[in-house]
């Protein structure tokens, strides 16, 4: 193996893991030193000079001129007669400068040099990218999808570095494949048996806290302040926005001229609704806020057991509680208190909509009573249960369970 064509092996592992010039040049010529030692005991008095730009490698190696016989250490000294063999010029106590070829350290051991370099490249750049990953937790990071498992998908950033996306940290209608451009947040990066592992996440918070500050210039100067997100992947997210200047309305800025700017993170994460509402110190405000769009009737607070009970007309509990009762769990979390839903009595209007019980009675059911122009509670009590079975397509066993649920709400 040439100077030159190793030299070339080298240069292209600098090329493809993006090593520093100076580091680059540290570990060529550690690996040298470490090839003279070997062979002459000593490398202080050797000059390695590498230049990682064109491939060159000079080894240059120092030795005193002796007397004929005066020589005590050959890797050190040379004697005159030796010298002028080479440079007639050269006296007793001049420096005898010689360079050393590759070539001349054998075969055997530029392999093994080769190797070394090759291991010692690959550590620094395992390195590299867990400090460099390291750095950038909780920042976006754009890749490309690689492959796909079930458990989870490798993704591949611009320099070629392995991401790792769990199933647990994608949004449940995210479906990737081979070739796809996926955004996601870095989320923790870990060493794993000497390797780099580093996950990314589509889930977390902030996640959704980095595309409104891509999104809202306003956040992004710091102008309005994102107090806190809570999110349910997929389905809901609330958003509490503050700002200290009076002049800036924090909720529509976030929202963008007609929704121009949340329209595009609602899309980045699958049509997740997102609720931005403003911050306030003032907790049953706050919790009428994060509700929404749900309109509270009034509010009973237990700061001690931090609970609160909420009262509502009976067309409200439903959005209150929204769909799978995401709203209702992300207002508490949003505002750290537990919240339980009361539908307030009202001497006027007493009757519910059955899609209230939605929650305990399926909805195709529901469907066959207002289908019927049944569409209330009272409505459905109101007839026999041999009249239900006449006008449905019910079994009078459900006819019956639905009754029974009905007339539990008014008891």
């Amino acid at each position: 193996m040439s100077n030159i064509n190793l030299i070339d092996s080298f240069q292209e592992f600098k090329d493809f893991k993006n090593i520093d010039r100076p580091t680059m040049m540290s570990v060529l010529e550690d690996v040298f030193r470490s090839m003279i030692r070997k062979k002459y005991g000593n490398d202080e008095n050797c000059d390695v000079i590498v230049n990682t730009d064109n491939g060159d490698l000079e080894i240059w190696r120092t030795r005193t001129v002796m007397e004929d016989g005066f020589s005590e250490d050959d890797d050190l000294e040379i004697e005159l007669k030796e010298a002028h063999s080479i440079d007639p010029d050269l006296e007793v106590g001049d420096d005898f400068i010689e360079q050393i070829t590759l070539e001349s350290f054998g075969r055997r051991a530029i392999l093994a040099a080769r190797q070394t370099l090759v291991s010692k490249i690959l550590e620094l750049e395992k390195d590299e990218i867990f400090k460099k990953y390291k750095d950038r937790v909780g920042e976006i990071v754009t890749g490309e999808v690689y492959q796909v498992w079930k458990k989870e998908t490798l993704v591949l950033d611009d320099e070629g570095n392995e991401l790792l996306l769990p199933k647990t940290e994608q949004i449940p209608a995210d479906y990737f494949k081979k070739g796809d451009s996926v955004r996601a947040i870095i989320s923790k990066v870990d060493m794993l048996n000497s390797n780099p592992k580093i996950i990314i996440s589509r889930t977390a918070p902030e996640f959704l806290q980095r595309l409104f500050e891509m999104e809202v210039p306003e956040i992004f100067d710091g102008l309005i302040t994102i107090k806190k997100i809570v999110r349910e992947p997929g389905e809901r997210a609330k958003v509490a926005v503050e700002s200290y200047d009076d002049r800036i309305d924090p909720v529509g800025a976030c929202v963008g001229m007609k929704g121009s700017r949340i329209h595009g993170i609602v899309r980045e994460l699958k049509n997740e609704n997102i609720d931005v509402i403003n911050f306030t110190n003032n907790i049953q405000l706050y919790i009428q806020r994060a509700l929404s769009p749900a309109k509270i009737t009034s509010i009973k607070l237990d700061d001690d057991k931090k609970t609160a009970a909420v009262y509502l007309k009976p067309d409200q509990v439903s959005l209150a509680i929204g769909r799978g009762g995401h709203n209702i769990k992300l207002a508490g979390k949003l505002t750290g208190y537990e919240i339980d839903v009361y539908r307030e009595a009202d001497e006027h209007d007493e009757d519910v909509d059955i899609e209230e019980f939605s929650d305990e009675i399926d909805s195709w059911i529901l469907d066959e009573f207002k289908r019927i122009g049944l569409d209330t509670a009272k409505s459905v009590l109101a007839l026999s249960v041999g009249e239900l079975v006449k006008r449905t397509d019910l079994e009078e066993e459900t006819v019956k369970e639905v009754l029974s649920i009905l007339q539990s709400e008014f008891e």
